[in-house]
């Protein structure tokens, strides 16, 4: 496979879908500091006039399409606008999703499918659109899939049904794209729990108000996967070791990982307080947006020790190298002292 032409973040034009809260909005904001020029696209227009103001009035430069991902025909209006403005784009990042909490036997059939609307189709819509002009420009693809790729929890199913289907399509659109040397990296970013509004912006069947099992990380460790993966060919990336632990849970111990989700994963996703307004989600039409974080309790972790050594492995593999070789030495040393002290005593 051809090595992707990858630019410089300053020298890209990134088009995130999702862009007006949460890692969209955290990644929008830090892209556009590096230079990045940047084309925004969600279903709040009021939202994303504020962004592009913001970013454009910081010296980036940004423009916006109002679309709806579960819209084939306006998905490919976000490539149309770039390609007008900026003549084309480097990387494509479908961040855009939405979540319901309940039992399965309790969720609509609607409800479930217009969540694969949203978080299934539109990541395929986003996909194919974007790799008609990397197959010809190179570039990179990046979804944001989920810890719930790999580990399917209790009262998310049908939220992780859809990032099931993600990782697959995701999976089997990078190999497809290899088999053609097509010069595009694809990149598929399965993060654990994350503090944005997914809580807030869920349809919740549940009677007491949700919550995201701990441990919760910020979306910013999230945005630097992005970006790691806008300028580096990496197949994928989890966004805390929790999520790499649980992927590896569900793959070697399956039924040890059942018991645990059974014993442990309902009160986790539970708060004490009733259940607010029913209505009040993002399901069919926006909320509330323009914030990174919706405080989904706890203080989330800052930073993730797994996540920077995974996207710097040649680092990591140095420093591992270079504390073998003190290692070995640290052991050679003791076994002359131990040699010397032997002859001295024969020689006594």
């Amino acid at each position: 496979m051809p090595k992707p032409p990858f630019k410089k973040l300053n020298e890209q034009v990134i088009v995130l879908v999702g862009a007006t809260s949460g890692i969209g909005l955290t990644t929008a904001r830090k892209a556009a500091r590096t230079g990045a020029r940047l084309v925004l696209a969600a279903r709040n227009e009021q939202a994303l006039q504020q962004i592009c103001d913001e970013v454009n009035s910081r010296g980036a430069e940004a423009c916006y399409v109002v679309a709806d991902v579960g819209s084939e025909e306006q998905v490919k209006n976000i490539a149309t606008v770039a390609m007008q403005r900026f003549g084309g784009f480097d990387t494509w990042v479908n961040i855009a999703g939405v979540g319901v909490f309940g039992r399965n036997e309790e969720v609509s059939i609607e409800d479930m499918r217009r969540l694969f609307e949203t978080n299934f189709w539109g990541v395929v819509y986003g996909s194919l659109t974007a790799v008609r002009h990397l197959k010809v420009h190179g570039g990179a693809l990046i979804n944001i899939g989920s810890e719930v790729s790999d580990c399917a929890v209790p009262l998310q199913g049908i939220y992780s049904a859809s990032k099931h289907a993600v990782k697959g399509f995701t999976d089997s659109l990078r190999v497809e794209l290899e088999e053609q040397d097509a010069p595009v990296s694809v990149t598929l970013i399965k993060p654990a729990a994350v503090d944005t509004m997914f809580v807030a912006h869920a349809k919740n069947y549940m009677e007491v108000e949700p919550r995201l099992p701990p441990p919760i990380y910020a979306p910013e460790i999230v945005t630097n996967g992005i970006l790691h993966a806008a300028t580096h060919p990496i197949r994928d990336i989890y966004i805390g070791g929790v999520a790499k632990l649980n992927g590896a849970g569900a793959y070697y111990m399956p039924r040890l990982l059942d018991w645990y989700m059974r014993r442990f994963m309902f009160r986790q996703h539970k708060t004490n307080r009733p259940a607010q307004d029913r209505e009040h989600h993002s399901l069919y039409t926006y909320q509330d947006d323009l914030l990174e974080r919706g405080g989904v309790g706890g203080r989330p972790h800052e930073r993730s020790l797994y996540t920077s050594a995974a996207m710097h492995r040649g680092i990591t593999a140095s420093v591992i190298f270079g504390l073998g070789l003190a290692l070995v030495a640290l052991l050679r040393g003791r076994r002359n002292g131990g040699r010397e002290k032997s002859m001295s005593f024969q020689r006594l």
